[in-house]
């Protein structure tokens, strides 16, 4: 018979997830693993994106529009490829009706969010880890992606 879980860790995990603004933690011992991911039910939460074939999004930027990249090229091996740093769903923009976050030709600065994947119903923004211009796009909305991905290349 398994052993019960103590809720004071279960309460502390909820605590420290709170306090430092996460939206999920995990925490395993040798006996039992406790996933936790907050809900977001606040105003202030950005608005999910929605994944619905009668909702009409904006046309996402296509590899064919992109800047030049020798067709041998192993993109992901590229400086200033982004990955998915996760699992899930690929979103260009926050919702249907808003503009991407990026687009061919934009200008970025490190740290600004080029995509959101949704995982466990959780959006966590993709942000780029350099400063330069969007080169290609490598996803459309709504496609499902792989840790480690392409998803943008930046130049």
């Amino acid at each position: 018979m398994a052993n019960p879980i103590d809720t004071k860790i279960v309460n502390k995990l909820a605590e420290i997830l709170d306090k430092n603004g996460l939206a999920e933690l995990e925490y395993e011992t040798e006996n039992f693993r406790v996933s936790l991911v907050k809900s977001r039910t606040t105003a202030t939460a950005c608005p999910a994106p929605v994944a619905e074939p009668t909702v009409v999004a904006p046309a996402p930027q296509t590899p064919a529009n992109s800047a030049p990249i020798a067709e041998d090229v192993d993109v992901s091996t590229l400086p200033g490829c982004v990955k998915s740093p996760m699992v899930g769903v690929v979103y260009l923009s926050s919702d249907p009706n808003s503009a991407n976050y990026v687009k061919i030709g934009d200008t970025v600065s490190e740290g600004d969010t080029v995509c959101l994947i949704e995982a466990m119903k959780t959006f966590n923004p993709v942000k780029a880890h350099q400063g330069g211009r969007v080169t290609k796009i490598l996803v459309e909305s709504g496609d499902p992606v792989e840790f480690g991905e392409p998803l943008v290349v930046i130049e």
